[in-house]
């Protein structure tokens, strides 16, 4: 099984070096990219390779470069962001390949600046994130020094300037535009779209924000082709995917799969089942803010469309499980006042509305919920919904208890009948 993403990794050994990347064949993405190509070639590339962003919302990457302005009457100062702040609870899959194999999102980054004509780079990092950013630093002062960072870049005459910025840390900068606000120094709120950051983005000029784990993929579609990288997954989604789980499983991990693996497939064989004494209740595929997938959804491939025919999404990929010694509402109610922690106070409704559902599912956790509050949540799930907010963190902070009413309702009633939890028991 090839593993693009992953390959260079090894805890053991720690990260390659630039000369220990180079001689694994890295930076010769890059090298094709700017000696053979043209940068409308590397965008038809990635579009026809079918890579979708892996920072939840899988929009496709080429698509998304090719709203950037090109040629000569586009403005000249451009921006390429990598989205690092990786806020999303359960999801670690871009720390792995920040600090296994940090060359690579820069080679990542490099390309697909070429692609847009940027002149300028950012890596919006988290902040709890020290060992990712000691390693970056390094790298990338190791790929000015090599040549491929800076002006002139071997001898192209394209000019590239990369640097790091640390995130204060909060959720709302996993939006792009809450982000594009922190980076100015601003609030991290979204932004009204349109206008759309590929035309007004970083101080008001095109500007592509990208997570970390879709830049990674960008080298290796570069040297090997589309049709490569779409023969590498069991589906219509391109490529491979770094697939999560945490929980009660017998090896909570990461594993680069092809992608398309089943549930099951990443649950069973790679995490290694539930432990002893535990046995599984439901799941969220991909972080906190997705909906719950039960028993009968095993089977489902890991991809974009498919999690989203069972009523799902895939999100990042990483999936949290529950098992049936956990209570679900007390779990709501941990994820619900992260969310209601997180909203940033924009709309009415996300700042209101998510300390409200967290106070309602408080009051069943502790013995004192009543029947109505059931259907009180269901109506917060409805006004927090999709187009309702300014922004999707309302709406993704209530798919999991959407999700979990419908899949766990007899949890919350007894609750509420036995006037406590019962795993308090």
């Amino acid at each position: 099984m090839e593993k693009p993403l992953t390959k260079n990794i090894d805890p053991e050994r720690g990260p390659l070096d630039i000369r220990g990347y180079e001689r694994a064949g890295g930076y010769a993405g890059f090298k094709k990219a700017l000696r053979e190509m043209s940068p409308q070639k590397v965008q038809e590339e990635v579009t026809d390779a079918n890579l979708r962003g892996r920072g939840g919302a899988g929009f496709g990457t080429g698509m998304k470069w090719s709203f950037v302005p090109m040629g000569d009457e586009a403005p000249r100062t451009k921006y390429l962001i990598a989205n690092a702040d990786e806020m999303e609870p359960g999801t670690f899959k871009d720390r792995i390949l920040m600090e296994g194999d940090p060359h690579l999102l820069i080679e990542g980054m490099i390309i697909s600046s070429y692609a847009i004509q940027a002149r300028a780079a950012y890596i919006f990092l988290r902040w709890a994130y020290k060992r990712s950013e000691e390693l970056l630093r390094k790298a990338i002062a190791e790929a000015y020094e090599a040549g491929y960072l800076g002006k002139n870049i071997l001898g192209s005459g394209y000019d590239l300037e990369m640097y790091i910025h640390v995130s204060a840390g909060r959720y709302m900068c996993g939006e792009e535009t809450g982000l594009l606000n922190a980076l100015e120094g601003k609030r991290a709120t979204p932004r009204a779209k349109p206008p759309f950051p590929q035309t007004s983005g970083l101080w008001g000029k095109p500007s592509i924000v990208q997570n970390v784990e879709t830049l990674c993929n960008v080298p290796g579609i570069i040297v090997n082709g589309a049709d490569w990288y779409k023969k590498l997954s069991k589906t219509g989604d391109g490529g491979t995917k770094i697939y999560g789980v945490s929980g009660r499983v017998k090896r909570p991990g990461a594993w680069e799969l092809p992608m398309g693996t089943t549930v099951r497939e990443i649950l069973e064989e790679h995490a290694g089942g539930m432990r002893d004494g535990y046995k599984f209740k439901g799941l969220l595929p991909g972080g906190a803010s997705t909906d719950f997938l039960v028993e009968e959804h095993l089977d489902t491939p890991m991809d974009f469309g498919s999690i989203m025919k069972v009523g799902s999404r895939m999100g990042t990929g990483t999936m949290i499980i529950l098992d049936d010694k956990t209570c679900p509402v007390a779990m709501l109610v941990n994820l619900e006042k992260f969310f209601a922690q997180e909203s940033c106070g924009w709309c009415t409704p996300c700042r209101d509305g998510l300390p409200w559902t967290h106070k309602m599912l408080m009051a069943i956790e502790n013995g004192e919920g009543r029947m109505e509050d059931l259907e009180q949540l269901e109506l917060h799930c409805n006004f927090l919904g999709p187009g309702r907010t300014f922004c999707a963190l309302a709406p993704g902070a209530v798919e999991p208890l959407q999700s979990a009413l419908k899949y766990f309702r007899d949890d919350f009633e007894k609750h509420i009948k036995d006037k406590q939890c019962p795993w308090r028991k």
